[in-house]
Protein backbone atom coordinates (compact mmCIF):
# COMPACT_ATOMS: atom_id res chain seq x y z
CA UNK A 1 0.00 0.00 0.00
CA UNK A 2 1.72 3.12 -1.17
CA UNK A 3 -0.84 5.99 0.62
CA UNK A 4 0.52 7.25 3.37
CA UNK A 5 -1.85 9.53 4.62
CA UNK A 6 -5.43 8.49 5.93
CA UNK A 7 -8.21 9.98 3.81
CA UNK A 8 -11.05 12.20 5.58
CA UNK A 9 -13.63 10.28 4.16
CA UNK A 10 -18.00 10.29 4.94
CA UNK A 11 -19.60 6.98 4.76
CA UNK A 12 -22.82 6.20 2.45
CA UNK A 13 -24.35 3.20 4.47
CA UNK A 14 -27.22 1.56 4.05
CA UNK A 15 -29.15 -1.49 2.78
CA UNK A 16 -29.22 -2.46 -1.37
CA UNK A 17 -31.50 -0.13 -2.76
CA UNK A 18 -31.95 2.76 -0.51
CA UNK A 19 -30.02 5.39 -2.64
CA UNK A 20 -26.70 5.51 -1.80
CA UNK A 21 -25.72 5.87 -5.52
CA UNK A 22 -28.16 8.50 -6.21
CA UNK A 23 -27.09 10.45 -2.99
CA UNK A 24 -22.90 9.80 -4.16
CA UNK A 25 -23.08 10.56 -7.06
CA UNK A 26 -24.81 14.14 -7.09
CA UNK A 27 -22.66 14.88 -3.62
CA UNK A 28 -19.78 13.89 -6.13
CA UNK A 29 -20.72 17.16 -8.32
CA UNK A 30 -20.20 19.54 -5.24
CA UNK A 31 -16.87 21.20 -4.50
CA UNK A 32 -15.03 19.35 -1.87
CA UNK A 33 -16.82 16.07 -2.18
CA UNK A 34 -15.63 12.82 -4.49
CA UNK A 35 -17.78 9.85 -4.56
CA UNK A 36 -16.05 7.03 -5.04
CA UNK A 37 -17.70 3.58 -5.48
CA UNK A 38 -16.78 0.19 -5.07
CA UNK A 39 -18.84 -0.13 -8.38
CA UNK A 40 -16.68 2.33 -9.90
CA UNK A 41 -13.49 1.18 -8.51
CA UNK A 42 -13.91 -2.22 -10.20
CA UNK A 43 -14.78 -1.04 -13.84
CA UNK A 44 -11.82 0.55 -13.73
CA UNK A 45 -9.66 -1.79 -13.46
CA UNK A 46 -7.36 -2.75 -16.63
CA UNK A 47 -8.46 -6.62 -17.35
CA UNK A 48 -5.33 -7.75 -18.47
CA UNK A 49 -3.50 -5.67 -15.11
CA UNK A 50 -2.23 -8.47 -12.05
CA UNK A 51 -5.41 -6.86 -10.02
CA UNK A 52 -7.72 -6.95 -13.28
CA UNK A 53 -6.95 -10.60 -13.97
CA UNK A 54 -7.36 -11.45 -10.08
CA UNK A 55 -10.59 -9.69 -10.08
CA UNK A 56 -11.84 -11.55 -13.39
CA UNK A 57 -10.73 -14.84 -11.79
CA UNK A 58 -12.96 -14.10 -8.60
CA UNK A 59 -15.69 -12.92 -10.47
CA UNK A 60 -16.16 -15.54 -13.27
CA UNK A 61 -16.38 -18.16 -10.28
CA UNK A 62 -19.61 -15.48 -8.66
CA UNK A 63 -17.20 -15.33 -5.85
CA UNK A 64 -16.61 -11.92 -3.66
CA UNK A 65 -12.93 -11.13 -3.97
CA UNK A 66 -11.39 -11.19 -0.76
CA UNK A 67 -10.96 -8.42 1.59
CA UNK A 68 -7.20 -7.98 1.46
CA UNK A 69 -7.32 -7.50 -2.32
CA UNK A 70 -10.50 -4.97 -2.02
CA UNK A 71 -8.54 -3.38 0.45
CA UNK A 72 -5.37 -3.08 -1.73
CA UNK A 73 -7.65 -1.95 -5.08
CA UNK A 74 -9.25 0.48 -3.12
CA UNK A 75 -5.62 1.96 -2.09
CA UNK A 76 -4.47 1.87 -5.55
CA UNK A 77 -7.27 3.45 -6.81
CA UNK A 78 -7.06 6.23 -4.75
CA UNK A 79 -3.57 6.92 -5.53
CA UNK A 80 -4.57 7.52 -9.11
CA UNK A 81 -7.72 9.92 -8.06
CA UNK A 82 -4.77 12.39 -6.71
CA UNK A 83 -2.19 11.59 -9.24
CA UNK A 84 -4.73 12.38 -11.78
CA UNK A 85 -5.90 15.81 -9.67
CA UNK A 86 -9.56 14.28 -9.09
CA UNK A 87 -9.09 14.17 -5.18
CA UNK A 88 -6.63 16.53 -3.20
CA UNK A 89 -6.69 15.49 0.37
CA UNK A 90 -6.35 19.38 1.64
CA UNK A 91 -9.46 20.12 0.58
CA UNK A 92 -11.64 16.94 -0.44
CA UNK A 93 -13.88 14.85 1.50
CA UNK A 94 -14.08 11.01 0.05
CA UNK A 95 -17.47 9.86 -0.50
CA UNK A 96 -17.54 6.32 0.00
CA UNK A 97 -20.33 4.26 -1.31
CA UNK A 98 -19.95 0.55 -0.73
CA UNK A 99 -16.92 -0.11 1.50
CA UNK A 100 -16.32 -1.46 4.10
CA UNK A 101 -18.80 -3.58 2.96
CA UNK A 102 -17.94 -6.01 6.67
CA UNK A 103 -16.27 -5.33 10.06
CA UNK A 104 -13.26 -6.99 8.73
CA UNK A 105 -12.97 -4.54 5.55
CA UNK A 106 -13.31 -1.87 8.17
CA UNK A 107 -10.52 -2.78 10.66
CA UNK A 108 -8.28 -2.59 7.73
CA UNK A 109 -9.28 0.60 6.29
CA UNK A 110 -8.32 2.31 9.59
CA UNK A 111 -4.94 2.93 8.81
CA UNK A 112 -5.90 4.62 5.68
CA UNK A 113 -9.21 6.96 6.97
CA UNK A 114 -10.31 8.53 9.42
CA UNK A 115 -14.01 8.52 8.90
CA UNK A 116 -15.83 11.98 9.72
CA UNK A 117 -19.38 11.05 9.61
CA UNK A 118 -21.70 7.67 8.60
CA UNK A 119 -25.00 8.87 7.10
CA UNK A 120 -26.87 5.59 7.43
CA UNK A 121 -29.80 5.68 5.04
CA UNK A 122 -32.33 4.13 6.75
CA UNK A 123 -35.61 2.21 4.92
CA UNK A 124 -37.90 -0.01 7.58
CA UNK A 125 -40.07 -0.52 4.97
CA UNK A 126 -38.62 -3.37 3.43
CA UNK A 127 -41.81 -4.01 1.02
CA UNK A 128 -41.01 -1.04 -0.46
CA UNK A 129 -37.02 -1.22 -0.70
CA UNK A 130 -38.13 -4.95 -2.73
CA UNK A 131 -40.50 -2.43 -4.95
CA UNK A 132 -37.37 0.31 -5.65
CA UNK A 133 -35.26 -2.51 -6.14
CA UNK A 134 -37.18 -4.65 -8.74
CA UNK A 135 -38.08 -1.48 -10.87
CA UNK A 136 -34.36 -0.64 -10.61
CA UNK A 137 -33.70 -3.54 -12.00
CA UNK A 138 -35.81 -3.29 -15.18
CA UNK A 139 -34.54 0.24 -15.81
CA UNK A 140 -31.38 -1.30 -15.93
CA UNK A 141 -32.03 -4.46 -17.34
CA UNK A 142 -31.04 -6.81 -14.57
CA UNK A 143 -32.29 -9.98 -14.91
CA UNK A 144 -31.30 -11.36 -11.79
CA UNK A 145 -31.90 -8.57 -9.27
CA UNK A 146 -35.52 -7.90 -10.73
CA UNK A 147 -36.43 -11.76 -8.72
CA UNK A 148 -37.79 -11.07 -5.28
CA UNK A 149 -35.96 -14.40 -4.14
CA UNK A 150 -32.75 -12.56 -5.11
CA UNK A 151 -33.10 -9.63 -3.68
CA UNK A 152 -34.54 -11.06 -0.04
CA UNK A 153 -31.32 -12.67 -0.13
CA UNK A 154 -29.14 -9.50 -0.97
CA UNK A 155 -31.19 -7.63 2.16
CA UNK A 156 -30.80 -10.77 4.83
CA UNK A 157 -26.39 -10.70 3.54
CA UNK A 158 -26.82 -6.71 4.01
CA UNK A 159 -28.17 -7.51 7.62
CA UNK A 160 -25.63 -10.22 8.52
CA UNK A 161 -22.40 -9.22 7.00
CA UNK A 162 -22.78 -5.35 6.45
CA UNK A 163 -24.72 -3.74 8.92
CA UNK A 164 -22.54 -4.93 11.56
CA UNK A 165 -19.90 -2.53 10.32
CA UNK A 166 -21.83 0.23 12.24
CA UNK A 167 -20.63 -0.82 14.92
CA UNK A 168 -16.97 -0.44 14.31
CA UNK A 169 -17.70 3.70 14.59
CA UNK A 170 -18.06 5.96 17.31
CA UNK A 171 -22.10 6.75 17.57
CA UNK A 172 -21.01 10.30 17.22
CA UNK A 173 -20.29 10.11 13.66
CA UNK A 174 -23.28 7.96 12.57
CA UNK A 175 -26.27 10.12 11.63
CA UNK A 176 -29.84 8.73 10.46
CA UNK A 177 -31.13 9.55 7.42
CA UNK A 178 -34.54 8.42 6.51
CA UNK A 179 -34.17 6.92 2.61
CA UNK A 180 -38.12 6.74 2.10
CA UNK A 181 -38.38 10.20 0.97
CA UNK A 182 -37.48 11.84 -3.21
CA UNK A 183 -34.16 11.87 -3.45
CA UNK A 184 -34.40 16.07 -3.77
CA UNK A 185 -35.66 15.31 0.59
CA UNK A 186 -33.16 13.29 1.46
CA UNK A 187 -30.60 14.94 -0.46
CA UNK A 188 -31.02 18.18 1.79
CA UNK A 189 -31.01 15.94 5.15
CA UNK A 190 -27.70 14.86 3.83
CA UNK A 191 -26.00 17.49 3.27
CA UNK A 192 -27.27 19.04 6.66
CA UNK A 193 -25.26 16.31 8.13
CA UNK A 194 -22.14 16.62 5.70
CA UNK A 195 -22.04 20.67 4.94
CA UNK A 196 -21.31 21.12 8.62
CA UNK A 197 -18.48 18.33 8.79
CA UNK A 198 -16.88 19.81 5.49
CA UNK A 199 -16.47 23.39 7.21
CA UNK A 200 -15.53 22.04 10.34
CA UNK A 201 -12.28 20.28 8.89
CA UNK A 202 -11.78 22.01 5.40
CA UNK A 203 -13.10 25.79 6.12
CA UNK A 204 -12.62 28.20 3.22
CA UNK A 205 -10.16 25.70 1.79
CA UNK A 206 -12.42 26.17 -1.74
CA UNK A 207 -12.79 29.47 -1.41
Amino acid sequence: MTTTERSNVCLLFGAPGVGKGTQGKVLGVIPGFVHLSTGDMFRALDPLSELGKVFREYSLKGELVPDSFTIRLWTQYVEQLKAQGRYRPDTDMLVLDGIPRNAAQARLMEPLIDVLAVVHLDAADRAEMILRLKRRAEKEKRGDDAKEEVIRRRLQVYDQETRPVLECYPRGVIHMVDAMGSPASVLGHVLAVLAPVQEKHFGNALA
